[in-house]
């Protein structure tokens, strides 16, 4: 906490002379509630102050049931009021007719900066998530039985309006078999690892209906003697999928449930299909994304100028999309409805609630999560801009949407005007919609990792790990790097060298300045890179520095599964790592080797 808390003081200090604000008393401030508080006081009780900064400026003044445990002051509160002058009347805590942009920087790099460092929560806050995750369910069954017909039968044509051609052609790819699963990197229910997915011997009934064993997990129909072994599980037989907590911030970890190895197999299939269609769409391209967040970001930027748009953001996003609503989507479209059925867990295993079924699609860790809820999202936003406009759009009506509507993940961009009617579909179908990060007023926008206000581009640089405090916390020093390197690039200058300070020790003085594709652990200058030496081969600069190393755990594969990975491999290329035969999936752990490598 103690190196945190200094970190705090030198960005702190950098910012108040670029605002000509004096920061003594906020430091003071910080060091004692942090010595009474401890690390909660930088990632919640900080973060909720920024959070609250943003509603002020939405709703250009500081309202009085704002920044809750710090002591106020006239119009706002005493902590970092030297920079809230510039920003807010100190007497009446309106917005300045021009406020300083530079002070709205400052205040949210200093409160936001540590908000989301990756440290486990307290076991209270995670059987907290956990039922939360429970009572999910019980509000998705609720507003299940609330929902009018006739509302769920104009979701259905909408749906059917919006991506009818899309959906057409993968029910196609699905009846004529002509769809490639694959594998994730990630961790499954059945806890199979690297290799040993493409030796899985457990299927389900469902899925065999669909996507049969023998064309999708063997290598072809001569090896037809691997069926003996295949285990294919009845309905209520089915593995669930595992639910688990993640880290987040301190506040509250993130939930996400991990698949089964068929499961996940056949979801990839659908997702990469989907998506490509998706995005090659000429009309949903301009609405919907999955690979590239930097046209949410520009109509953030954009809006945040004029005021045209306004950004949405969802909680629980994932968590709350119903089942019953995904199967209207896909209703017209019967192969495609039953593949995506078929490759639905029914079931979770919830720690401390035991199996459970499920009303919601899927949570974070099915493959089709991320498209299928971006859908949803899109046909409920179009009814309720139907309703607004009190008639049925035409397809150039919803071609002309584009640019004005658009949807990555939970991150929803619409019609500044729309904002309220929308709001009040999204709750309708069971959503809910985070009004403190949702912003339709005054100039300040958030999309996909980017802020603006007033058009100016105020994203700040977070802080992921704790400082480490010896070379052998590989993953703290590479974070610790990327975050020295981001607060280069920021121009927080004598803050990053104040990072260098505390790197260059642990790294034994290699320590060299490296160009930001450099795989050298080092430091990023706009005034060049070092060079040692020249490659004898390439002739390309080198230095001497650590370098991320990490392997793959030993995880060997039959005969059979081999040849199933090449005829599953994407693209022409050769397979990037030679041993992949032998060791496959996410290695344990990183480390750093002291080694020539390229400075460019």
């Amino acid at each position: 906490m103690k190196s945190l808390t200094e970190l705090w003081l030198r960005v702190s200090e950098e910012l108040g002379a670029l605002c000509y604000v004096s920061t003594a008393r906020d430091y003071k401030t910080v060091t004692s509630r942090v010595e009474h508080e401890g690390l909660s006081f930088l990632t919640i009780s900080l973060t909720d102050f920024g959070r609250d900064f943003e509603k002020s400026l939405a709703q250009s003044y500081v309202g009085h049931d704002l920044f809750a445990g710090f002591q106020r002051k006239g119009g706002f509160p005493r902590f970092l009021g030297g920079f809230l002058g510039l920003v807010f009347d100190r007497d009446t805590g309106r917005l300045l007719d021009e406020p300083s942009v530079d002070s709205i920087y400052a205040i949210r790099q200093l409160t936001l900066m540590f908000g989301k460092i990756a440290l486990p929560c307290s076991e209270a806050r995670e059987r907290r998530a956990i039922s939360k995750f429970v009572e999910c369910e019980q509000d998705i069954r609720r507003s299940d039985r609330n929902m009018s017909a006739a509302l769920l039968e104009r979701f259905a044509n909408m749906s059917l309006r919006l991506f009818g051609d899309v959906l057409a052609s993968v029910d196609r790819d699905v009846y004529n078999g002509t769809l490639t699963p694959k594998h994730g990197p990630g961790a499954t229910a059945d806890r199979l690892r690297g290799n040993a997915k493409f030796d899985q011997v457990e299927w389900t009934r469902r899925l065999e209906r669909v996507f049969p064993y023998g064309d999708n997990a063997m290598p072809n129909w001569r090896f037809n003697y691997l069926l003996d072994a295949v285990e294919i599980l009845e309905p209520g037989a089915e593995r669930p999928v595992r639910v688990i907590t993640v880290p987040k911030s301190l506040k509250t970890p993130r939930i996400i449930a991990i698949e089964p190895t068929c499961m996940q197999y056949m979801q990839q299939a659908l997702m990469e299909r989907l998506v490509e269609l998706l995005e090659r769409d000429k009309t949903l391209s301009g609405m919907i994304g999955f690979t590239d967040q930097t046209p949410n970001q520009s109509l953030a930027c954009q809006s945040s100028a004029d005021g045209s748009l306004a950004t949405l953001d969802l909680s629980e996003a994932s968590d709350r999309v119903s089942n019953q609503h995904v199967r209207l989507l896909f209703r017209h479209f019967p192969h495609l409805g039953e593949a995506v059925d078929a490759t639905r867990s029914r079931k979770a295993d919830v720690p401390g609630f035991g199996v459970l079924r499920l009303a919601k699609f899927a949570s974070m860790g099915s493959a089709l999560c991320f498209p299928v809820e971006a859908m949803v999202f899109l046909t409920i936003i179009f009814l309720a801009l139907e309703d607004e406009h009190n008639r049925r759009f035409t397809s150039c009506e919803i071609r002309s949407h584009a640019g004005r509507v658009r949807v990555y993940g939970d991150d929803l961009i619409i019609p500044v005007h729309s904002m309220p009617i929308v709001t009040d579909y999204l709750e309708a179908f069971g959503l809910k919609v985070n009004l403190g990060k949702s912003f339709g007023t005054g100039k300040f926008r958030e999309s996909c990792g980017k802020e603006y206000y007033d058009g100016v581009d105020i994203s700040i640089v977070r802080v992921r790990q704790v400082l480490p405090s010896s070379r052998s916390d590989s993953d703290k020093v590479i974070a610790s790097v990327s975050f020295r390197n981001r607060l280069y690039e920021a121009g927080l200058w004598k803050s990053a060298f104040w990072c260098d300070s505390w790197i260059g020790p642990l790294l034994g003085g290699r320590y060299p300045y490296v160009s930001p594709d450099s795989p050298v652990l080092g430091r990023v200058s706009f005034l060049g890179y070092d060079t040692q030496r020249l490659d004898p081969n390439t002739h390309v600069p080198q230095v001497k520095g650590y370098v991320v190393s990490s392997k793959p755990r030993p995880s060997v594969v039959s005969g059979e599964g081999a040849l199933l990975k090449w005829f599953l491999k994407r693209g022409d290329e050769p397979f990037a790592d030679r041993d992949h035969l032998s060791r496959s999936g996410r290695p344990d752990a990183v480390s750093t080797k002291l080694r020539w490598a390229r400075s460019v």
